[in-house]
């Protein structure tokens, strides 16, 4: 039993040898029919030799092992062949190493090699270390068993892969490089790919700083078909975030106060760090005065304490204040202000309503546009106002408990309404300024605070004026009379045509009816024209009244003669017609040949009653006489 293997082999004595002649020509391959039938006698030579060799006796002849040996080596050597599948990871032992090998003992027929470059990663390798393989082919083409370590990891690495993800367990990862837009991840000796977005929660500028380092990664997407990994970094980081954030939320309650830095500034807030956790620090909560900009009062990277005002579980908002640490500003005003006081302030606000003044930090009142100028005559606030102006105002109103202060500064001035009586009397002339234009008239200011109002009736005498913007512009100088006082009411009524005497008192004996004057179209509009008269005066001719005696009408422009047919000194109107004035003409003619003749045959009747008369006076010459006379009267 504990023979050599050699023993067993065959020799000369028990295998009968058979002889083989070859030819002695080197060229016998040559012949194709002699070749054939020395493979043949080559062949039957050996099938006969392996049939008649006896493999279970030794050199004498003898029987080596017994039948129920032999069946327990058997059962023995197929127990030592495990049975291994195509596409199979298993473990196998390192039986030597090379330069370019690894040979790998897998428990098969036999051995399988990998080239050394497999085993880069594990640099201690030694004789004996048992390591995980890929079964590719049991039998290649040279009936070698092939195997792979490489693809040992990939396949695994899969496996392990699929489960992070499904898991979302943290795996660890070494940064290999940089690559265009992240960088490039070893895990489970596989790369993958960690986009710069989720490298971490702040933006990373410079990739370069986390090639070579080892890091803790999540999952987050993969490829089947590709086999490419998608990590992050990020993610990590906002789990350490949240479950930090939802610790200290669940402590939090109102009105505690924190310390917290800045950590960044918006125009319309600030946001702070709790340490783990960002709270809104709003503007309005800031500072009890008014803040435009937060970067005025606060700075990034500040500390500062802050009080929790209010959170939302839902939302996950916290909001905070900074302005509540101290005393609000109205708790602390003076017990000597009071209404009717003279306070200094400043312009925060302007609105078309009014202005803000802060006389204190967080202490402001209104001025009113009323409360700016005596005058009745409203003005835009930012007439008198400017943000960041100081100014004088007077107290009119303050409640401290509603936290509400009214000012004014027109107060500042003696009411010019209070001696409006004395000196602005009635019928006295006075000049100001044009302030505003309306449709029923014009607003002038005599001084400051003083505004009368000027009607548009009251700006000619002699012109009919639709709009004040017709007869004078913003901001001219006007002359005017009073016409009327109001001084309990605060109103003036102005007049400009009063400074002249009435004309229409003397337009009345010029312009009087049927009298014919010169004038000029200077307007046409569908129903008549505007006819300038003389003396400055205006007419109205209906359009029909505009026919001239070739039947044509008169034109913009053109100059004629023009008949008075109506004037009305209240109403200030006065109606002419051109068409009157040749009409009249013709029927004077006509009237006048009417007379021409009936003058004529009125002498023809007396003419014939006087021959008549005669006739019997006459004679025979006479007769012959009148016969004459009658034929010329009728020639006529």
């Amino acid at each position: 039993m504990t023979e050599n293997i050699n023993d067993a082999l065959p020799t000369e004595e028990t295998v009968e040898a058979k002889s083989i002649i070859v030819p002695e020509n080197e060229n016998f391959l040559d012949d194709n029919s002699e070749s054939e039938q020395i493979i043949a006698a080559i062949k039957t030579s050996t099938a006969a030799t392996a049939e008649d060799f006896d493999w279970d006796q030794n050199k004498k002849g003898q029987s080596i092992y017994s039948g129920e040996d032999m069946a327990q080596f058997e059962e023995m050597y197929v127990k030592t062949m495990q049975s291994i599948d195509e596409g199979q990871i298993t473990m196998g032992r390192v039986m030597s190493i090379t330069v370019k090998e690894v040979v790998i003992n897998i428990g098969f027929k036999s051995d399988g090699n990998i080239p050394v470059q497999e085993f880069r990663d594990m640099p201690d390798l030694k004789v004996g270390d048992e390591v995980e393989v890929y079964i590719e082919s049991r039998e290649d083409s040279a009936g070698q068993l092939k195997i792979s370590r490489k693809r040992a990891l990939s396949e695994r690495s899969w496996g392990l892969v699929q489960d992070a993800l499904t898991n979302e367990t943290i795996i660890n990862g070494y940064v290999k490089s940089r690559t265009k837009g992240g960088l490039v991840v070893e895990v489970f000796a596989m790369d993958a790919f960690l986009p710069g977005s989720q490298i971490d929660v702040k933006p990373v500028k410079d990739y370069d700083q986390y090639v070579g380092q080892t890091m803790q990664f999540k999952v987050v997407k993969i490829n089947e078909v590709f086999k490419n990994i998608v990590v992050s970094h990020k993610v990590l980081i906002e789990d350490d975030i949240e479950a930090q954030r939802m610790e200290i939320i669940s402590r939090l309650e109102k009105g505690q106060v924190l310390e917290g830095v800045i950590k960044n500034i918006q125009p319309f807030g600030a946001f702070i760090d709790l340490g783990g956790v960002d709270g809104l620090l709003h503007i309005t909560d800031i500072s009890w005065g008014r803040i435009t900009d937060p970067n005025d009062v606060l700075q990034v990277e500040q500390k500062l304490n802050v009080v929790v005002l209010g959170f939302d579980d839902d939302k996950r908002r916290i909001s905070l204040g900074l302005k509540q640490l101290s005393a609000h500003p109205w708790d602390q005003l003076g017990e000597n202000l009071q209404v009717s006081n003279k306070v200094k302030g400043k312009v925060v606000t302007v609105a078309d309503y009014g202005a803000f003044i802060e006389i204190a930090s967080g202490v402001e009142g209104l001025i009113h546009v009323s409360e700016m100028s005596w005058s009745s005559h409203l003005r835009n606030p930012s007439d008198f106002l400017k943000v960041g102006d100081e100014i004088d105002a007077v107290i009119l109103t303050l409640d401290k408990e509603e936290r509400k202060m009214s000012l004014g500064i027109k107060q500042l001035t003696p009411d010019p309404w209070g001696t409006i009586a004395t000196k602005y009397q009635v019928g006295t002339r006075h000049k100001g300024v044009v302030k505003n234009l309306t449709n029923y008239g014009l607003f002038l200011e005599l001084e400051e605070g003083i505004d009368g109002l000027v009607h548009v009736s009251d700006l000619s005498w002699s012109k009919k004026i639709k709009h004040p913007s017709e007869f004078v512009k913003k901001g001219q100088e006007l002359d005017v009379l009073v016409l009327e006082v109001d001084t309990d009411s605060r109103r003036l009524s102005l007049g400009h045509k009063q400074l002249d005497e009435n004309p229409w008192d003397t337009f009345e004996t010029i312009f009087s009816i049927e009298s014919h004057h010169e004038g000029t179209v200077i307007k046409i509009t569908e129903k008549g024209a505007t006819i300038a008269l003389p003396y400055g005066v205006e007419g109205y001719a209906p359009f029909k009244q505009l026919l001239k005696a070739d039947k044509s009408t008169l034109k913009e422009d053109e100059n004629s003669i023009f008949e008075v047919t109506e004037f009305n000194k209240e109403a200030k109107r006065i109606l002419v017609s051109h068409t009157v004035t040749w009409k009249k003409d013709e029927k004077a003619k006509a009237v006048a040949k009417s007379v021409e003749i009936s003058n004529e045959k009125e002498a023809t009747k007396k003419s014939v009653k006087k021959m008549n008369e005669k006739v019997e006076k006459s004679t025979l010459g006479d007769l012959e006489a009148l016969v004459n006379l009658k034929a010329e009267m009728d020639k006529k």
